[in-house]
């Protein structure tokens, strides 16, 4: 297994990250409108592109392993792609995996960035939803734990509206 087919599934690796990129941007877009059912559909488009990178990554690993044995490497490390082209011998070859590497790796950061930017939008939007609870519901003056009823510290609240002791 030449050097091509790692170089092609690090390829597919990127296309697919691209993907879940766009859909990154989709779900951002969908979040800022709360359009919940929009948001569950890129949910599940993404679990999709997630399995299609587990795969990718299982046949990238094992096309590196067999490339390290075709070069006489009997060791099982896992190389990261840095190490990997170190072994690589013709220039092209070389270029190219150092390139993609460099492709996927910005890819990568992009994605980072985007999801930690849906996860604070996501995070206000929580804020912002138990806000509006506490201003429609209100939060109970006492605690919601067991008070013994000969226990009357005077500072216990009543719960109903009216005092029936008139």
């Amino acid at each position: 297994m030449s050097v091509h087919t790692l170089i092609d599934l690090l390829e597919q690796l990127d296309t697919v990250h691209l993907h879940m990129l766009d859909l990154t941007a989709e779900k951002k877009k969908a979040i800022i409108a709360n359009e919940v059912e929009s948001l569950i559909k890129i949910m599940n488009q993404e679990a999709k592109l997630v399995k299609q990178i587990e795969i990718l990554e299982q046949k990238r690993a094992v096309s590196a392993q067999q490339y390290l044995r075709e070069r006489g490497i009997k060791s099982e490390l896992n190389l990261n792609l840095t190490e990997l082209s170190r072994l690589v011998f013709d220039v092209e070859e070389k270029k190219r995996l150092l390139a993609i590497q460099e492709k996927l790796s910005e890819t990568l950061q992009k994605l980072k960035r985007a999801n930690e930017l849906n996860q604070k939008l996501i995070e206000q939007s929580l804020s912002f939803i138990d806000l509006s609870l506490d201003i429609l519901v209100g939060r109970p003056n006492q605690d919601v734990t067991y008070h013994h009823p000969a226990d009357r510290s005077g500072n216990v609240a009543r719960s109903g509206l009216f005092d029936s002791r008139a």
